[in-house]
């Protein structure tokens, strides 16, 4: 922090030495040396906030790809998996068992290709990208057929319903769970009602061990947000958020 607020403080403190000493001096060649340094400070202070802006850009971007990649990875992970388990069972003979594997592969297919369909793609990525970012939360989604929430929503509501939803899903991380070791299962219901796009989590297991945290969450998505937040049953189980259509 302390080095991220050198450098702004350094231009600040030499562009008002140069001031006070163009107020003080009243010689011309004066003025022109003083006003080349202001300019000097200026140049090497947008340079230095580009180069600033670069690196960080330059920093996300690597953190993405490398999110990216890592989710790609655990996908073909799973696929391998589907296929050694197909091959066993037909190695062993075990003919009946096949349809069964293969509509547990056609319902992630499905789970995944509706989560792509949503038309967010922060929350899209966001849900993705979950297992590897999150390793103590084990999220089930669930999707209404045809749900496309970038047709339904405008920028600003759908950039404030994703945030809902991660802060939601942090809420309940830190309030279900008992010890660190333990894995919380929680599951998101996406669908629309009316007029509304919902989104509702159920945790599964008894009541909040610190359901502070979760009424804190309540409050704070209640006040003067489009986004609202729904308490749906008294041991705050489940959750709902509510937005309006755009059309």
């Amino acid at each position: 922090m302390k080095h991220r607020l050198m450098a702004p403080a350094l231009a600040a403190g030499l562009s008002i030495a140069c001031l006070i000493l163009m107020y003080y001096l009243h010689s011309p060649a004066a003025y022109l040396l003083l006003s080349v340094c202001l300019l000097g400070v200026f140049y090497g202070y947008v340079k230095y906030i580009s180069k600033k802006a670069e690196a960080e850009r330059k920093q996300l971007l690597e953190s993405v790809q490398r999110t990216a990649a890592a989710t790609l990875g655990h996908h073909r992970h799973d696929w391998m998996n589907d296929l050694q388990i197909l091959y066993g069972y037909i190695q062993l003979g075990k003919y009946d068992k096949l349809a069964g594997c293969v509509d547990r592969i056609k319902e992630r297919m499905v789970a995944d290709s509706k989560i792509s369909r949503l038309g967010i793609p922060s929350l899209v990525f966001f849900l993705h990208s979950f297992r590897e970012l999150n390793r103590s939360v084990q999220l089930e989604v669930s999707i209404a057929d045809d749900l496309q929430l970038g047709d339904l929503l405008t920028a600003e509501d759908a950039e404030e319903f994703t945030e809902a939803i991660i802060e939601t899903i942090r809420a309940y991380q830190f309030s279900g769970r008992s010890s660190w070791g333990e894995v919380l299962h929680l599951k998101l219901s996406l669908c629309r009602e009316g007029g509304e796009v919902l989104a509702i989590f159920e945790r599964d297991g008894g009541s909040a061990e610190n359901a502070d945290i979760l009424k804190r969450h309540l409050d704070l998505w209640n006040s003067g947000k489009r986004v609202l937040a729904e308490q749906v049953d008294p041991k705050l189980i489940s959750l709902r958020l509510r937005v309006a259509c755009a059309n």
